[in-house]
């Protein structure tokens, strides 16, 4: 699949990078070169491949669900400039 000079000039401006006539050619070549190779992986048959999460049979290590730290709410609540019912109070920013 070919991308166009035009096409190429229209992304750059759109991206707001200025592009020389020289690099916009070179890119014009890159781009066709991925969009050639982005082809050729359609064309691939996947029919009988399943989905993968990971290409590794890899399990992730998990810890145990269990509280490591004390409760300070006390002393949070404390502190706070404003609280009612064990709830942080804050300005009102939405009208």
């Amino acid at each position: 699949m070919a991308i166009s000079r035009d096409e190429i000039e229209k992304v750059a401006l759109l991206a707001r990078i200025k592009t020389s006539d020289e690099e916009a050619r070179s890119l014009e070549s890159n781009v066709s070169n991925i969009l050639d190779l982005v082809d050729q992986l359609q064309s691939a048959d996947t029919d009988q491949v399943e989905p993968l999460a990971h290409p590794l049979d890899a399990v992730g290590q998990l810890r145990d669900d269990t509280v490591t730290e004390t409760n300070q709410r006390a002393a949070f609540q404390r502190i706070a400039p404003a609280t009612e019912d064990g709830l942080y109070l804050v300005p009102q920013v939405i009208e």
